[in-house]
């Protein structure tokens, strides 16, 4: 990225403010990049471990894989996701709150005396189901923000500031040159008019 800029001290000082401005951001960039970094791997873990977990209660229910043919799935179902939102790193992501079921009214003496169980077991995998479900999300979300705040950080780190220091020595080089040549053209003309006074 070539960086626009004028050989004067205008463009000199608005080069070292925005140099100044990215420097002091670095630091922070690179924290934030850094915990955003962990704060993937823990949703990463968090997201896998409720994957496992779900597996577990799916599989110790297989064997009653016949009596789930008669249960009524008309019983049981998801009413309403209650989320929150918790800012990790700046970065706003979902926290599963509460999981409503709505429960259709069945005559437990005429129904199978095993339902009552099936509507629980239902109602726990269905929460284990659902908050992997948000913990994927919020990895999602903490994913993209961390590669934009590194795609920010390589573009200040190795970029910016190095552009912004190179104009900066360009500038500087420039000016003192003309400065240079100034002097020297003052002495020129002053070492003339010292010699045309003394003629």
């Amino acid at each position: 990225m070539a960086i626009k800029f004028q050989y004067n001290k205008t463009s000199l000082q608005h080069l070292d403010k925005q140099l100044k401005v990215r420097k002091r951001a670095l630091p922070t960039l690179k924290n934030k990049e850094s915990a955003l970094r962990s704060e993937v791997k823990r949703a990463k873990d968090k997201a896998a471990a409720l994957e496992e977990e779900f597996d577990k209660e799916w599989n110790k229910y297989t064997y009653m894989v016949k009596l789930w043919g008669e249960f009524d799935q008309s019983l049981i179902r998801v009413e309403d996701v209650v989320l929150s939102s918790k800012k990790i790193a700046g970065v706003l992501t979902p926290l599963l709150d509460e999981v409503k079921f709505s429960i259709a009214p069945y005559n437990p003496f005429t129904a199978p005396m095993w339902f009552a169980d099936g509507i629980e077991i239902l109602r726990s995998i269905a929460t284990i189901g659902i908050n992997r479900a948000v913990w994927l999300r919020k990895m999602e979300l903490l994913e993209y923000a961390r590669k934009k705040t590194t795609q920010k950080v390589n573009l200040y780190e190795k970029v910016q500031i190095p552009g912004f220091e190179e104009a900066m020595k360009k500038i500087k080089r420039f000016l003192e040159d003309e400065e240079n040549l100034s002097k020297s053209a003052q002495k020129i003309v002053k070492t003339r008019q010292e010699e045309e006074a003394q003629v």
